[in-house]
């Protein structure tokens, strides 16, 4: 049986909330403790985006490139209200999504 993959499009802020980063991964939980250590990107390393605001998941890579690709787009205020559509208070979400994650 081929292995189903799901891939997480999902927004870090640092701790003051001053910075957004938005990316892509198939494993959640190896890309929120790369983050965390300050690996994987210089973006988020410089300017410690560790807590993730925002996550959802889809089926198809070509469709979570495409929602990365389109919130990368935005400006800000868009995205800041993309995040408290599911996240008003802004609290990290990490545990909700390795529960997600475990669940697929």
């Amino acid at each position: 049986m081929p292995r189903r993959y799901r891939y997480f499009v999902y927004i870090v802020m640092n701790q003051s909330g001053t910075t957004i980063y938005t990316g892509i991964t198939n494993n959640i939980l190896r890309r929120g403790t790369e983050h965390a250590a300050g690996d994987g990107s210089g973006f988020s390393s410089r300017y410690h985006t560790t807590r993730l605001v925002y996550f959802e998941v889809h089926t198809d890579v070509r469709d979570a490139l495409a929602r990365e690709k389109q919130i990368k787009g935005w400006r800000r205020e868009k995205k800041e209200t993309l995040i408290r559509s599911i996240n008003p208070r802004l609290e990290d979400l990490f545990d909700e999504a390795l529960r997600v994650m475990q669940e697929l």
